[in-house]
């Protein structure tokens, strides 16, 4: 799920002979949507193996083969993982966040039972199934429950699920709903609402970008899940094509939480725009809080939900959220007190924020990232070669220690693989660690490339780019010509920004041209969601702990498949 706030990206260093006989490069027979970019129909079938191999140590073989490939398109360029920062009153407490980057506010308690918060400026989408960004996530948890969701120490724990039985094969699973759970307007919520959502969410005309998620679910002969509610919308049970490990997670992500049938299907324009239900203010939800007022690109506030199954552990009467991407202000509302909490610490605060007792860090999986649109124009007249040498050479030259100790500043490691540190295999082990079956290219790194050698680095970085066909005067810069320029697409935070600003300057050091451009939030997420871009900053926090999920999004279909590959 993307992260807003500070973070961007990595890269690798291989050629398509180290990627286990599978070569990503376009041929006469199926070529890519564009001449330079890379062809991308042995990806998708291998994440649809992945998805459907019981074999656990197969399993993690093929996801470090579909890593590979991926990293050797050098479209992807990560380049720290995440630890999520933020400010907290001391006198503000139960505020918790897992380390998919999900901050639950509902059980908050804060003087006078009124909390002041701060985490993004105006969400672009509230709809559970539509959104996909981290600030989203925490305002869907807030207003809506799941059969599961994560307790305090991250454990996953029922939610609307009274209790869960698996069959002995792992493919079922039955679902039985507490007692009297109901909507926010005093409506019964009941197992067929679970499985209209569901559906809902893997239905086209819905859009959801996060539609993938259910494919390891069954379907029915006439293409919908298989799933179904029992007559007293008692139980749920769905029906999956193999064992999945993480299905419960699955069931604790807010895409997969019910939706009202009635609000969602009533609504104005529901035909055109299926997340126009919940646009405004009063929308009706499940959780232990409601949106009762919203002054777009100001404010929300929520209110106690009292239909809410669990509100009896509710403390809080009313919740108040800035919504603003200036770091400054924010920062300035949590100082003078009209902000209890605020997810936005600015650079230059970052350092004194970090010796005070109301200064909060937590690891997070994910990798801040930048990535380029393999369509774009940049790469036109390339061979898909030199197009990976040219994204591989840009990634060669940014300074990620720079970044991290300068604008981050919150000790993430410098990132040289996709798949973050700390991720499970499946397997028993960690994702990015080297083992008898798997070593990375660059052994000691334990990743793509090594980010601290810069100096081989840079004249690699020439290298490739003479290769792709570019010259380079006496001083060793691009000749005026065979010039590059590129536009890096950010939202306009100011985090964001500097990150931008810091790799322009080091691209600038072969001569490469780099504009920073910024987009309001929402702008941004449509523009590179729709591949606008030559260029972008990007980032991802994982849905659950497997490296499926980082892989997975980046199949031709995938309506998180900002780089466009196989399009």
């Amino acid at each position: 799920m993307r992260k807003k706030h500070l973070a961007l990206a990595l890269a690798a260093t291989m050629t398509a002979s180290s990627l286990g006989g599978v070569s990503v490069f376009a041929s006469e027979e199926h070529g890519p949507s564009s001449e330079a970019a890379p062809a991308w129909e042995a990806y998708d079938a291998r994440i649809e193996e992945i998805k459907k191999e019981t074999d656990l140590e197969k399993r993690e073989a093929l996801m470090h083969e579909a890593e590979d490939e991926l990293m050797n398109t050098w479209a992807i360029i990560p380049l720290y993982y995440y630890n999520d920062v933020y400010m907290q009153k001391t006198d503000v407490e139960n505020i918790y966040a897992n380390r998919f980057g999900f901050k639950y506010f509902g059980f908050a308690k804060a003087p006078d039972n009124k909390l002041s918060v701060q985490i993004a400026s105006e969400p672009n989408k509230l709809d559970p199934a539509l959104n996909t960004t981290v600030d989203g996530g925490a305002l869907a948890i807030l207003s809506f429950a799941g059969l599961y969701k994560y307790d305090a120490e991250g454990k996953l724990v029922s939610d609307l699920a009274e209790n869960c039985e698996i069959s002995e094969d792992g493919l079922t699973y039955t679902f039985t709903l507490k007692d009297g759970v109901k909507w926010s307007d005093g409506e019964e919520l009941n197992a067929e609402d679970v499985a209209y959502s569901w559906n809902r969410l893997v239905t086209p005309e819905t859009g959801a970008d996060y539609f993938y998620l259910a494919d390891g679910i069954a379907r029915k002969d006439d293409g919908t899940l298989d799933v179904e509610a029992s007559e007293d919308g008692k139980t749920f049970t769905v029906h999956l094509n193999a064992p999945c490990a993480y299905f419960l997670d699955l069931c604790a992500f807010p895409a997969f939480y019910p939706v009202p049938q009635q609000s969602v299907e009533a609504a104005k324009d529901a035909e055109t725009n299926p997340g126009a239900w919940c646009t405004e203010a009063g929308f009706v939800t499940s959780g232990p809080m409601t949106c009762t007022e919203w002054k777009h690109n100001e404010s929300m506030t929520y209110e106690k939900n009292p239909n809410y199954y669990n509100a009896d552990e509710v403390s809080l009467d009313k919740i108040q959220f800035m919504l603003s991407a200036d770091d400054t202000a924010v920062w300035n509302a949590y100082e003078d007190g009209s902000l209890q909490f605020s997810d936005t610490i600015p650079t230059d605060m970052m350092e004194t924020a970090k010796e005070r007792d109301d200064f909060h860090k937590f690891s997070t999986l994910g990798t801040y990232y930048a990535g380029f649109n393999v369509n774009s124009d940049l790469f036109k007249g390339k061979t898909v070669q030199q197009a990976a040498d040219m994204r591989k050479a840009i990634n060669l030259l940014i300074d990620r220690q720079y970044i991290v100790d300068t604008i981050a500043q919150a000790d993430q490691e410098v990132a040289n693989t996709f798949v973050p540190a700390g991720m499970a295999d499946g397997n028993g082990g960690e994702f990015r660690t080297n083992d008898d079956a798997y070593t990375y290219p660059v052994e000691d790194a334990k990743g793509y490339f090594d980010p601290e050698a810069y100096d081989e680095n840079l004249e690699e970085a020439r290298k490739l780019l003479e290769g792709a066909g570019y010259e380079f005067d006496e001083n060793g810069m691009l000749s005026a010509d065979t010039p590059i320029n590129m536009v890096y697409l950010t939202n306009d935070s100011e985090g964001n920004v500097k990150i931008g600003e810091s790799i322009q300057q080091d691209l600038n050091a072969l001569g490469i041209s780099v504009t920073v451009e910024t987009r309001e939030w929402s702008v941004f997420l449509d523009e590179r969601k729709q591949g606008k871009f030559d260029f972008c900053r990007e980032g991802w926090l994982a849905d659950y702990d497997d490296p499926i999920n980082m892989l997975e999004m980046w199949q031709t279909e995938s309506g998180n498949n900002d780089m466009q590959f196989g399009r």
